[in-house]
């Protein structure tokens, strides 16, 4: 059987095969690199206390995760702190979680991402006095109910009270809020209770019905948000809560912060594609404080910006996320990435027979060039005392171009350059 490789020289074969299959490993490799394993099917969300807003709103999370496959554990906390620590503890297992606004700073944000702010949580101040209060330093030398160690409330409540001169003497500063502080401010063991929650909060509401307890005007609304960037100020409308009782009875200036979903830098890029939809449907309605599609939105700079989410607000979702489900998508774009490879192969392939016929009839054409150069110094500048060293260096010509091997496919070039050299051999001879 005759053999498919008597044609070729095995040497130069491999010569230009196996840089080619070298160029072919290293673009799978290099495109191994980009291609992302398939997201995890179940993700860690630590939220806050089963009765707060973060735990209701992860419930909505965890409802449109679960359309696109993917599984939400909810892990309750004590709030905002005690999300902080939970992300930025490798063991944990949490990825991704709620922070307020304010409770943590840029050192903090070692190895988390943002992906925006969700909503405006205000902070309440409800208290019981006869006189009206429309500064925080009205309060000085009452209780205060500023909410639990971790806590979001209580870490704003402090700064606050900072500012504003009062101390914080813990005989006075009661670790409750919500329903708990409602409690002590109708039982006369608080004066003054600090809140924050969205104005549709359950407990806001049983705030707002009790008709002798006050919500404070913050008067001085603009000054807190200059203060302190991570606040902005936000308008609480006369009868918005309730327009048959007239509740609020009149326009109340509050300052807010924002929530914020913060990820660790770590999670799968297509699970931060998902989430950012899921902030759009949730959190992007209209309400109380905030017009339709102002939320979600890059509004507090306190962590960085992830990538992926700065790309969702610039463009929208990815195109394959757009017309694919989740699970379709992330499948798609794994196997373009790993398609890329074989593309190149067409061109790398049809490189290899022109590879190899460069190299071998190269060779020979270097011969051509060594003999034209001396065929026109015979005839040009033929010096007789060196007819011997013309007739040496033909026959070294011959003899190396005789010495390297030549596929039997290119055979004709050697054999055609042979009596090439003997037609510049016969013009040497007339010259004697």
């Amino acid at each position: 059987m005759k053999n498919p490789l008597a044609n070729y020289s095995r040497k130069e074969l491999l010569l230009v095969v196996l840089p080619a299959v070298a160029l072919i490993v290293a673009l799978f490799w290099g495109a191994s690199r980009f291609v992302q394993p398939a997201p995890p099917k179940n993700i860690v969300m630590t939220t806050g206390a089963e009765s707060g807003a973060y735990h209701a709103y992860a419930k909505r999370y965890r409802e449109v995760l679960a359309r696109h496959g993917i599984t939400l554990e909810l892990r309750p906390s004590s709030g905002s702190l005690e999300n902080l620590a939970r992300l930025k503890d490798d063991q944990a297992g949490v990825t991704v979680g709620f922070i307020q606004g304010g409770t943590a700073s840029s050192a903090d944000g070692a190895g988390l991402m943002s992906l925006g702010s969700m909503y405006y949580e205000p902070l309440w101040v409800f208290y019981r006095d006869r006189n009206a209060l429309d500064r925080v330093s009205q309060l000085q030398g009452k209780r205060l109910a500023i909410g639990a160690e971790g806590s979001g409330t209580r870490s704003l409540a402090l700064q606050i009270l900072k500012v504003n001169g009062i101390d914080g003497d813990a005989a006075r500063l009661l670790p409750v809020s919500g329903d708990a502080g409602l409690e002590a401010l109708m039982q006369g063991r608080a004066d003054a209770v600090f809140v924050i929650a969205g104005a549709d909060s359950p407990v806001i509401r049983k705030f707002l019905a009790q008709t002798d307890v006050r919500l404070m005007n913050f008067a001085q609304a603009d000054a807190y948000s200059k203060r302190f960037p991570f606040l902005s100020k936000v308008t609480l409308p006369r009868g918005v809560v309730d327009l048959v009782k007239d509740v609020p009875a009149q326009d109340v200036n509050l300052v807010a912060v924002t929530a914020n979903l913060v990820v660790r830098d770590d999670i799968h890029p297509a699970l931060i594609s998902l989430f950012m939809l899921a902030a759009t449907e949730i959190h992007g309605e209209a309400g109380i404080f905030r017009q339709s599609g102002e939320f979600p939105a890059p509004k507090d700079a306190t962590f960085e910006i992830s990538k992926d989410a700065a790309h969702y607000y610039k463009s929208g979702p990815p195109f394959l996320q757009r017309y694919l489900p989740f699970w379709a998508a992330t499948l798609v774009d794994r196997i373009l990435v790993m398609i890329l490879p074989f593309l190149a192969l067409i061109p790398i392939l049809r490189a290899i027979p022109a590879v190899y016929a460069w190299r071998v009839t190269s060779r020979i054409y270097r011969r051509y060039g060594e003999l034209s150069l001396l065929e026109n110094e015979i005839k040009q500048n033929y010096d007789p005392a060196r007819h011997a060293d013309y007739f040496a260096r033909l026959d070294s010509m011959e003899e190396r171009a005789n010495k390297r091997p030549v596929p039997i496919a290119y055979a004709h070039l050697l054999y055609t350059l042979r009596e090439h050299i003997n037609l510049v051999r016969t013009l040497l001879e007339r010259k004697k």
